[in-house]
């Protein structure tokens, strides 16, 4: 598993790649918490994503309630199929917001 983690102008966007795990799940949580509790907006880039388990699917979800207590907003862009077929599975796709790339999730902030 890769991550890779850019700020720009009050944004982060998270890459991951690979495998999201329970063996990579600490490092994610703990980079995405850092992200939320900083920035107003936050988009998780899932493009690389080959296999997602339940604790990558609870980091996201964190996230995502920590994100919405400290008023930010929290996006995922250019989800991989696997990974899709795991939040939709997870009823999550209704939860979320999923965009197809940065442009179109920026867009939908403005």
């Amino acid at each position: 598993m890769a991550s890779n983690l850019n700020h720009a102008d009050n944004q982060d966007v998270l890459r991951l790649a690979g495998n999201v795990d329970l063996e990579h799940s600490p490092e994610i949580r703990k980079t995405l918490l850092d992200a939320v509790a900083e920035r107003v907006n936050v988009f998780v880039d899932l493009s690389q994503v080959t296999y997602i388990d339940s604790s990558g699917i609870a980091c996201l979800v964190e996230a995502l309630q920590t994100a919405r207590d400290h008023g930010a907003n929290l996006g995922l862009i250019s989800v991989s199929r696997q990974a899709m077929r795991v939040l939709e599975l997870a009823r999550l796709d209704m939860v979320f917001s999923i965009h197809d790339d940065l442009a179109s999730a920026l867009r939908a902030k403005t």
